[in-house]
Parts: C-alpha cells; structure tokens; sequence
C-alpha cells in the first residue's frame, strides 16, 4: 500500500487518478495537483473513493519540494507539461521520492525532443537510491515494451522496427488536438527523423508518408515522424538497423495545421501583440478545445503498435504488435477519449510495477530496461488488450 502524488489535472492526468482509484489495494492514498484546483476538485468529483486535491505551479521548484514534503508520497507520477520534467526531478532529488514521467523534457523555447537532459539526472538518482522511470505512456511507453517483449520471447535479433500510431476517431470539431495543444502542434511541425544503419537522417516535416491497413479500421496514409522512443530503443535495444516512427492524420486537420503555420500561429517564439509579449502557439491553445472535454461523442478507434522484423533461430520473422482502444468504450468507462486512454492507462501500470517492486533499480531508466513481462500481462486486466501476430518466417 502507497501514496502517489499525481502532478497533471489534464486528461491523461484524468485517466491515471480513476485509474489508481480502481487498484486501492496499492494506491492506498491518492493525491491530485494542479496549476488549476478547480480541475482537481472535478477529477474528485468523479470517484467513488476519496482523494485529496492541492495547487501547485510544477515550475516552482521551491514550492514543490514544500508540498512533498508536506504529503511525504511515496512516489510522484509526472503528467504536466514537459517544460516542466526537469523542476519535478529537482523536487524528487530534494524529497528522497521516486519518479514517473509519461513525455520527455523539451525546453520552452525550443521544439526539441531528446532524453539527455534527464539522462543527465542518471548519476544523481543512484546515488540518492532513487528511480525515475521515463516515458511510461503508450507511444513512448508501452511500444518501448512491446520492442522489449520481442526481443525477450520472439526474436534472436531484431534488425528494423515501425512503430504505427493511427487515431481513426471523430470528435466532430473542425480542429482539435488529442493531447496538450502546445506540445501536440510542436511535435507535428518539427522535422521528421529516423535511425538507418547507424545514423540520424532528418526528413522535412510530414513529407514522408505511406499507406498501410490498420486492423478493424482499414486503410490510413500514416507520415514519418521523430519520436523520443527511438532513440531510447537505439540505445537499449544493440543491434537495429533501422526504426521509424509514423503518425496518421486526416485531411482536415493538415489543411488547418498547414494555415495556422503559413500564418504564423504555430510559433513559439514571443511576438509583440498590444504593447504585450505573446507566444503565436500558446495563444492558439487558448483558442482550441480542451482535449479533456473530446470525450463525449468521439466515436471510433485507434490502433497503435509495432512491426518489427528480425531473426529467429537463424531465420527472417516478421511480428506485428497492437493495440486497439475505442473512444466511445473509454468515455463509458471514465470519461475519457482513447488518447489520454492509452496514455494514463500505462502511467498507472508502471506506478504499480515500482511500487510492487517488481521493476526496482537506482536511477533512471527507460520501461524498455525491464522485464516486460509483468506488465505486458497487467495491460489487458487494466483496459488495454494487444494482439500479437506472426505475418512471415
């Protein structure tokens, strides 16, 4: 039995309060934070057990360290912003807490997504006896653990991964983002990038893309993206020669991106607006709706998972390895879209594999350096069942 302080009142942070709420036999007590109280006090409002709420501004780290002091958890679960990964470790580092994370930290002023800024935190974490376990949603997070799965149980080598993310959803609104506005449009207009034979080869953005038919969705032209758990599977996973990272997006919404960005609207640099300072990007995400409220009549399913091709006792295999997650079967459930879904649901499995013990180390690490099996088996019982198939030997 524990307590976890859940920093993050969006909807992914919707998703893993519920969540925990289901499993009390390990989350013994939980504790909500937020910029916004009021968004707390409405997660509350939703359970059927009690939780108690507190505000905080993830950037302070001072205040941080008073509040977990204050509450003495004994671990923290990161779903804020990832401008702020770096203040919450801080804060760990100061309190003695372990740490969980479901993004990567990207700085404020810049679109750029790498581990090494909490890599750095490695050295720090073992000697505090701490662990931080990073990037423990579903893609980074669960497609880590699917590459790790098949490495452990169906390949002697694996030479080139696909990690495919289509949201084949609906959600009626002539423009939305499925996550944080902010950090969704950066991802999508920053350069392509991925990993051959050695070397990083940076694409335009979107300007890579092929067809490939998604299971029970048919169909979808799917663009090469970057995405950080590329180059964590690069490093932990020796001997690939190739991985790639693919998006689907409707029509719609890269016509819209495509406008908001000849515009100037996708900027995160400051412009001056009325004698003010305002970031194009940040005012966009004013404008936009709230992810969290998509729930209510999105319809539709998503399908994220993995190919990846190698060898088994010396002969070429090909395994595919998804998830399919329906909107409308998440909003039934907890009032949530599949994208915070498939996000919250891994948060608070990889919670329960610390807390459990049964993924432990000093320092920090990615899901992909454990044992994947318990928490490949936790997945189904927790709302998101996969499907493993063998398309050539």
């Amino acid at each position: 039995m524990a307590k976890v302080l859940i920093i993050g009142a969006g909807g992914v942070g919707s998703v893993v309060v519920q969540k925990c709420a289901q499993v009390p036999e390990i989350f013994s007590e939980i504790v909500l934070a937020s910029r916004t109280l009021k968004k707390c006090e409405r997660i509350k409002k939703r359970l059927d057990r009690p939780i108690e709420t507190a505000q905080i501004d993830a950037d302070d780290t001072r205040a941080l360290v008073s509040l977990v002091r204050e509450i003495r958890p004994n671990l923290i679960v990161n779903v804020a912003l990832p401008y702020q990964d770096l203040s919450i470790m801080d804060a760990c580092l100061a309190t003695g807490v372990d740490y969980l994370d479901t993004a990567n930290y990207e700085p404020p002023d810049e679109a750029k997504f790498c581990y090494k800024w909490q890599w750095d935190y490695h050295d720090r974490f073992r000697e505090k006896g701490l662990m931080a376990l990073l990037g423990c949603g579903f893609d980074p997070g669960v497609t880590n653990i699917f590459c790790a799965h098949a490495a452990k149980h169906l390949f002697d080598e694996i030479e080139y991964i696909d990690i495919m993310d289509c949201n084949a959803g609906d959600h009626g609104r002539p423009f939305a983002t499925n996550f944080n506005p902010e950090i969704n449009i950066r991802e999508v207009t920053q350069k392509g990038k991925y990993y051959q034979e050695g070397k990083w080869i940076e694409t335009e953005p979107l300007s890579v893309h092929e067809t490939f038919d998604f299971p029970q969705i048919g169909p979808r032209k799917m663009y090469l993206m970057y995405h950080e758990e590329m180059e964590s599977l690069v490093k932990n996973l020796p001997g690939i020669k190739r991985i790639r990272f693919w998006m689907t997006f409707s029509d719609a919404y890269l016509t819209h991106l495509r406008v908001l960005e000849n515009v100037g609207m996708t900027r995160i640099d400051p412009v001056d607006f009325q004698g003010c300072r305002i970031v194009p990007l940040q005012f966009l995400k004013a404008l936009l709706p709230d992810p969290g409220s998509l729930g209510g009549g999105y319809t539709g399913k998503t399908c994220i998972g993995c190919m990846i091709e190698g060898k088994k006792d010396e002969k070429p295999r090909r395994h595919y390895i998804y998830n399919i997650c329906d909107h409308e079967q998440c909003y039934r459930e907890i009032g949530a879209q599949a994208v915070s879904y498939t996000t919250g649901v891994p948060a608070m499995i990889g919670a329960m594999m610390m807390l459990t013990g049964k993924w432990r180390g000093k320092g920090v690490f990615n899901v992909e350096q454990f044992d994947p099996d318990p928490f490949m088996e936790a997945l189904p019982h927790h709302g998101l069942p996969w499907t493993e198939t063998l398309l050539e030997e």
